[in-house]
């Protein structure tokens, strides 16, 4: 009951109507024309864009140097491709509520992909945001990743995106034109697949089952009717502090 109360609440106080972001994205309109796609604004939270491939880097170069996003804020890329592995990957913790839930445990056939907000075709998308702190607006721009999984780059518009940029080549395998550095930041230059790719098969949870539920033991006095802790377990814990 307090959980529907507080969704009315939330829902009576979220405004119906969002001016300062409806304007922004009429200037973003007039000023991209058809490289913007679909939107989607939330009133009172956030904006979304999204914008052909060839308009990803032009987005980023109007907002840096027309209309003053001059805060660089991230990139990232999605793969929204169901996993094939159902509930295989699940952590164990996630097993326990199903089963008392009652669900089926035989892993469900993976459903179609849903790109999300101001939606999407591709398998792949890059997304940012930026924000301009002047006026403190900020909004998510997104685009699909084309076959040949290679987008233009937004280092030209914003340089601290090379090791956002980097990132997104090591764990999704999606490039970037442009920008002249495309060394792995975390695994040995010659890993094999791309983590965080829905259909990688992440193999410690194969060979050791995922933590979730864990058994934790009790602290000094815990059980103890007379508040007293066990000195034995108190030394344990000054030790190993």
């Amino acid at each position: 009951m307090a959980d529907t109360d507080t969704a009315t609440e939330e829902a009576e106080e979220a405004p119906a109507t969002d001016e300062a972001r409806e304007a922004l994205l009429a200037e973003l309109q007039e000023r991209l024309g058809d490289a913007i796609i679909d939107s989607l604004i939330k009133p009172g939270d956030e904006l979304w864009v999204r914008v052909s491939t060839e308009g990803w880097a032009e987005i980023a170069d109007v907002l840096r140097h027309a209309m003053n996003f001059l805060y660089f804020d991230f990139v990232s890329a999605i793969d929204w491709m169901p996993s094939p592995f159902g509930r295989e990957m699940d952590a164990e913790v996630d097993l326990v509520l199903a089963a008392a839930a009652g669900e089926a445990e035989e892993p469900e056939a993976p459903g179609e992909m849903e790109q999300g907000y101001a939606g999407g075709d591709t398998r792949f998308q890059v997304f940012g945001r930026v924000l301009d702190v002047t006026d403190l607006r900020g909004l998510i721009i997104k685009a699909d990743v084309p076959e040949s999984l290679e987008v233009p780059t937004w280092i030209t518009s914003y340089p601290g995106a090379v090791w956002h940029e980097r990132e997104v080549h090591e764990m999704y395998g999606i490039s970037f034109a442009g920008n002249p550095d495309m060394r792995n930041l975390y695994l040995p230059g010659d890993f094999e697949g791309y983590p965080l790719r829905k259909d990688f098969p992440l193999l410690a949870r194969r060979v050791k089952p995922w933590p979730g539920i864990v058994d934790v033991e009790g602290m000094p006095g815990d059980g103890d009717e007379e508040g007293v802790g066990d000195a034995s377990a108190t030394d344990e814990s000054e030790a190993a502090q």
